[in-house]
């Protein structure tokens, strides 16, 4: 029977609906199980020394700023920092083009808000980031979902895809969540020519890109799109929204991202920003800023990505010793996940539920599919737990899966 409630909510709640892994993730803190479901960062690499010293430090030097109401743009010393910081390795901006944001999640949500009328279309990569999906489709985007392997976006379908007029095509290049695929500097290059052809802008989310553990840096498509509009390649064009964040440097407690963008976007986005929070936390913009200033992120980022590179060559070990020959798996430069392919005939939810029974939990791949598909397959997290820890999972994960496969052929 509908309450009351039920008829007041408005029509493009029909579309929302919880995180799957959000939910798995109440179910797998028991702490009996090993969970490789949650895209969590390790805590043992949280600079919780240099927080609390910063904390001290901000609220004994600036705490009446940092504890006050602040501009929507965010703190202007953290976005000068920003701005320098993304100069060393992509093209010059400055504060004017950054946002901060409350998590690269709000920022997903303010580009729909922004930007999608229901039923506009929007080119995902197919797997592509649930969290995208989920923002959007409260704006009744509709997806058009172009396949993946192991460098990426395979460009070569992307264009059928762009004469359907679409909004905006969302790409993750580097280390990509949930494949953990990279896409090569050939198919960004494609990108961008086939995105300038269509008049198609690109929003590029990086939330993985320093977390690189081998091969060479590419540079990211807001680079090279700006340098494929202008030879010296030295100013912002804007034909691409560049997202990262905080959440895998330093701690996504802090719910601290940021937006690259023209400025006028950037002033449509604080509008929209206004209506909804009317800043992100000032406190943790001033404590983020004191933390990471003086070279201490360089440093830092050298801890984690030995830590993850230790942990991903652990799984990817651990793998091919315990999972049947018929399973595939993506091995990533970078990030914090790589991804599983079963065989056609096996369900990857129904084996997450002998997995739990055996204590082991990863994230079954269909949720990732904007338009279906992808039963058979799972996303795998190395980043959250010990070497030790990732051993005994994969081994259970592995006599679950002979388990499944034997079961399958009968």
């Amino acid at each position: 029977m509908k309450t009351p409630w039920e008829y007041r909510y408005a029509h493009r709640t029909q579309k929302m609906g919880s995180s799957v892994i959000r939910e798995l993730l109440k179910f797998t803190e028991q702490p009996d199980i090993i969970s490789f479901a949650g895209g969590l960062p390790a805590p043992e690499v949280f600079p919780l020394k240099e927080f609390q010293a910063a904390c001290n430090h901000v609220l004994e030097t600036q705490g009446a700023q940092a504890l006050q109401y602040s501009t929507t743009e965010g703190y202007l010393p953290l976005r000068e920092m920003i701005a320098r910081h993304n100069s060393r390795f992509s093209v010059d901006v400055t504060a004017d083009n950054v946002l901060i944001t409350s998590g690269s999640q709000q920022a997903l949500d303010f580009i729909g808000r922004l930007f999608i009328n229901r039923g506009d279309y929007v080119v995902v990569e197919s797997p592509t980031y649930l969290g995208a999906l989920q923002a959007w489709n409260a704006y009744g985007a509709q997806y058009i979902s172009v396949p993946v392997d192991e460098q990426g976006m395979i460009v070569e379908k992307l264009e059928e895809a762009l004469r359907f007029g679409p909004k905006f095509i969302y790409v993750l290049p580097n280390f990509q969540n949930p494949s953990g695929c990279t896409l090569s500097l050939e198919r960004r290059m494609k990108l961008v020519e086939l995105a300038d052809k269509y008049g198609v802008p690109i929003i590029e989310d990086d939330p993985y890109g320093q977390l690189r553990y081998e091969g060479e840096h590419i540079p990211s498509v807001a680079t090279l799109d700006s340098r494929y509009h202008n030879e010296d390649g030295d100013e912002y064009t804007g034909n691409v929204i560049y997202l990262s964040t905080f959440s895998k440097l330093l701690a996504p407690g802090l719910r601290l991202a940021w937006v690259i963008a023209p400025p006028q976007v950037i002033r449509k986005l604080v509008m929209t920003k206004q209506a909804a929070d009317l800043h992100t936390s000032s406190f943790n913009q001033h404590v983020a800023f004191d933390v990471a200033k003086g070279g201490f992120l360089d440093d830092h980022v050298k801890v984690i990505r030995a830590t993850y590179k230790e942990r991903r060559d652990v799984m990817l070990e651990m793998m091919a010793e315990m999972f049947p020959p018929e399973v595939r798996w993506t091995k990533p430069q970078g990030g914090m996940f790589l991804w599983g392919v079963l065989p056609e005939n096996l369900d990857a939810a129904e084996v997450l539920k002998v997995a739990v029974e055996r204590k082991v939990a990863f994230v079954p791949g269909a949720a990732f599919h904007a338009n279906g598909g992808g039963a058979n397959t799972m996303r795998l997290n190395f980043s959250f737990a010990s070497p030790d820890v990732i051993r005994e999972g994969v081994t259970r994960l592995g006599v679950t899966l002979k388990e499944a496969f034997k079961n399958g052929k009968k």
